[in-house]
């Protein structure tokens, strides 16, 4: 039970790395998007926090994967909601189906995984 729950926060910090890597891009470099500090401070803290689950923990088999797809939806996610509330920027039909489909590929994978977790312990 405590690996799942360690194991969730790792995901969570990648999505929220992946959110906070893209405002604070658009923070920075976009004209539409008002700046603030606070998305680059959870970048900072969510990298952080990465790296020390990485150094005091291996990393079970098949959850870089999954991070790195978490990751990728915080980014992808970001681009959705900001396009929805800037529609000058472009249309957000694509990260949305793009977050749709990665939201259901890391279900499908941590399915397989809590299925293989069964299987392995009785």
């Amino acid at each position: 039970m405590k690996q799942t729950i360690q194991e969730r926060g790792t995901l969570l910090l990648a999505f929220v790395a992946g959110l906070s890597v893209n405002a604070s891009f658009s923070a920075l470099f976009s004209s539409m998007v008002s700046f603030s500090v606070f998305p680059i401070i959870a970048l900072v803290l969510a990298v952080y926090c990465l790296h020390q689950r990485y150094q005091n923990r291996t990393m079970p088999l098949g959850l870089p994967a999954i991070a790195a797809a978490c990751f990728v939806l915080g980014v992808v996610l970001y681009s959705a909601v900001v396009r929805a509330e800037y529609p000058e920027i472009g249309s957000n039909f694509l990260p949305s189906v793009l977050s749709v489909i990665l939201v259901l590929w890391i279900g499908v994978k941590l399915r397989a995984r809590k299925a293989a977790g069964v299987e392995a312990a009785e």
